[in-house]
């Protein structure tokens, strides 16, 4: 595997389940709200916006840790479903924010978004174990 298929491959293993956790309420009541389990919502928040991307830039990671164009609107469209949810919590980002009216929002862009991020990835191995079985024949 090349260096930026290496590269890829680790920012999606943090990017993908960033982004299902978001758009799964089940997860985030049972996981977020458990002071035992390390990832809560600002786990994932700091994982999309300043680890390995820039929710609010997605262009800068398009390569790196975005595949497509697509991935690349829905994350902006993201960013502003979570801005727009965080302007109704008093307290910011914390374990009242997935209350707020915008939080759907926030859960269905993600939805969408993990749609697609997982395609790709299904789209990516797919592909390379067919030039895999190519350079085998």
């Amino acid at each position: 595997m090349d260096d930026d298929r290496v590269i890829m491959a680790r920012a999606r293993t943090h990017l993908v389940p960033a982004v299902l956790a978001l758009a799964n309420p089940p997860w985030q009541r049972d996981v977020w709200l458990d002071p035992e389990v390390f990832e809560d919502l600002e786990y994932v928040i700091h994982t999309l916006f300043d680890d390995f991307c820039d929710a609010e830039h997605p262009e800068r990671y398009l390569g790196i840790g975005l595949r497509s164009e697509e991935e690349v609107a829905l994350f902006r469209e993201l960013d502003r479903a979570l801005t727009v949810a965080e302007a109704q919590a008093p307290g910011g980002f914390d374990a009242e924010m997935p209350r707020v009216e915008g939080w759907a929002e926030v859960v269905a862009v993600a939805g969408r978004l993990a749609q697609v991020m997982v395609g790709n990835d299904l789209g990516e191995i797919l592909a390379l174990h067919e030039a895999r079985g190519a350079a085998e024949a």
